[in-house]
């Protein structure tokens, strides 16, 4: 029978899903209510309670995250999506451009760095394809699960599973490709449900700047710089020509001016480009790799332009240097800042940067130090100056050394040289030395709403397991089997799935393991099926964030909300489901064991 304390967890928990699922509370602090109803109860000590904020996986994701802003930083991102990501033709065709490497990746490579490599490359080529993130993060998620339960290093819980297989079971370890009779056609039978279904299901949310109009649209021009990757490639090839939020108003060539320049036009060394647009697709254009701002003023200014920043400021009717041009002004001297780009009264000025004629009222778009915006903000020559957060212009000199970091933490976790918290300390690490990111920088990278829906994730776990409810559902729902080898399996693979979702995927398995184990002992048939279903369904849960950590690493980036795991996840929850358990018993018949 269960006692007072799990029937009160029953009760927490199924409110908190409730929560999670019907309404827009933000999950950490749904999640975090949940485990302080259970703590003061006394259900959880103190130290259950705040077990979370040790877990390993918790803090594995707050390091990764930190390895992101590496690559986001150095400009590793574009290249990642450069290379892997091609460009598409529709939704759907971008939705499978990415799952497939994806997915053939993640066998060979431990699924949650791999998730972290695509994350910022798939925000990038998102928003350069006017695309919805939220249409793409979870698919790239769940491409790196389905992918991973094609092999035994794909993910930590084969990894897990197996362990205890040589430990607990006493039986020879499984081979790195055994697990791949299932994982393959869930892989592809999941890839085709989320290809066909899964994208009308997704959440189509997007930014604000594809969506509506800016009053304050910036001129601001960019140089090819010489030996650039983009020299001799067409305006469409340098992707250059769909931009959210900006257009490519000519090319000054030589002193001579290309309008209304076409896709096919093919860049030079030198060529200045004038663009037109709002200040979020000037950001984007200080990332793009071979461009640089036109006016060498830049180079001239005291910090480094890693450590620099995008301000705004709207020029006062007291400015000191107003009805100067901003070269004859001498603005850099001036206020220790360059002008990048000028907008004025949305409308478009024809003059290159150092020839406009400062006006009250003009906004301009500066790079400069940090402590620019401390100094001018209480100043008489602008009647506002703002930072644009997240706007370092990124050090692509480092760029090798972010992807070498990157690689490098893959291989020592897919080769287990490694635990995934030890490489991912020291990826973390390397970045901040090789000053691939700033410390600063790492610090703002990591989103803390997550870490601490995880973490509180782990505690409401935690009392599922203390209280006995978790042993309870699985040795009886199991026992509902009535002595069919069949059955059982389905049941073995149900109760991990419905932990998995609930306690998360290693614990699941842990829990699970001796009851199967006991189960196939006392059918007397062989336990192989039951190890491969354990190993599918504490991998394949796909209908809440809190199941696998790159769900909840994907959660924040596309925008997501709990239901929205739930809409798209249990479709393909029972999808994978239902194909293992057919597949399983072809595969490693359910007879008596040797």
């Amino acid at each position: 029978m269960l006692t007072w304390e799990a029937w009160l967890t029953i009760g927490v928990l199924t409110g908190v899903l409730a929560l999670l699922t019907f309404t827009r509370i933000v999950p950490d602090i749904i999640l975090v209510a949940g485990v302080t109803i259970l703590l003061l109860t006394g259900v959880l000590s103190p130290t259950q309670a705040l077990s979370g904020l040790a877990n390993e996986g918790m803090v594995t994701v707050g390091v990764l995250y930190i390895v992101v802003a590496g690559l986001q930083e150095t400009g590793a991102s574009a290249w990642i999506a450069a290379k892997f990501l091609k460009e598409p033709k529709s939704l759907l065709g971008a939705q499978l451009k990415m799952m497939l490497p994806v997915s053939l990746v993640s066998p060979f490579l431990n699924n949650t760095p791999v998730v972290a490599m695509f994350m910022p490359a798939v925000s990038d080529w998102a928003k350069k394809h006017q695309l919805a993130v939220s249409k793409l993060m979870i698919p790239l998620s769940y491409a790196a699960i389905l992918g991973g339960t094609c092999s035994l290093i794909g993910t930590s819980t084969n990894i897990v599973v197996n362990g205890m297989v040589i430990r607990d079971a006493k039986m020879p370890s499984l081979g790195m490709w055994d697990i791949a009779w299932v994982g393959v056609p869930c892989a592809v039978a999941g890839i085709a449900y989320l290809t066909i279904l899964g994208r009308w299901l997704l959440p189509d949310r997007r930014p604000v700047i594809s969506q509506l109009g800016d009053p304050r649209e910036y001129t601001v021009e960019m140089l090819v710089e010489p030996g650039s990757a983009l020299i001799g490639r067409t305006i469409e090839q340098a992707g250059l020509r769909r931009l959210p939020g900006m257009f490519l108003a000519e090319i000054d060539r030589e002193g001579q001016v290309i309008p209304a320049v076409g896709p096919e036009e093919k860049l030079q060394a030198d060529d200045r480009l004038v663009f037109a647009g709002v200040v979020e697709s000037v950001v984007d254009l200080q990332r793009i790799r071979g461009l640089k701002p036109a006016t060498n003023q830049v180079f001239k200014l005291d910090a480094p332009r890693a450590k620099r920043s995008l301000i705004e400021a709207v020029v006062s009717d007291s400015c000191r240097i107003i009805g100067q041009t901003i070269r004859d002004g001498q603005f850099r001297k001036v206020y220790n800042a360059v002008v990048i780009a000028v907008s004025r009264n949305g409308e478009r000025i024809h003059k290159k940067i150092g020839d406009i004629v400062l006006r009250s009222g003009d906004t301009l778009l500066l790079e400069a130090p940090p402590t620019f915006a401390d100094q001018q903000r209480n100043s008489r020559d602008f009647f506002l100056v703002s930072r644009i957060e997240n706007t370092n212009p990124p050090s692509h000199e480092r760029m090798i050394v972010a992807i070498g970091i990157l690689f490098a933490l893959i291989l020592v976790v897919s080769l287990e040289w490694l635990p995934m918290l030890h490489g991912a300390m020291l990826a973390a690490g390397a970045m901040i030395l090789a000053r691939c990111c700033t410390s600063a920088v790492a610090r703002r990278s990591v989103d803390w709403q997550i870490l601490i829906a995880i973490a509180a994730s782990f505690g409401l776990g935690k009392a599922l397991e203390v209280t006995g409810v978790a042993d309870f559902l699985s040795r009886n729902l199991i026992g509902f089997a009535g002595g069919s080898p069949w059955l059982t399996l389905v049941m073995v693979y149900t109760v991990t799935l419905l932990l998995t979702e609930l306690v998360t995927n290693n614990a699941a398995a842990v829990l699970v393991f001796p009851i199967a184990l006991a189960a196939a002992r006392s059918l007397n048939v062989d336990f192989m099926p039951f190890i491969i279903a354990i190993m599918m369904a504490a991998s394949a849960g796909f209908a809440t964030p809190i199941g696998y950590q790159t769900h909840m690493m994907v959660y924040g980036p596309g925008g997501y909300r709990f239901a929205d795991f739930v809409r798209v996840g249990l479709p393909l929850d029972l999808l994978i489901g239902a194909v293992s358990v057919l597949i399983i018993p072809l595969v490693w018949p359910l007879t008596v064991g040797s």
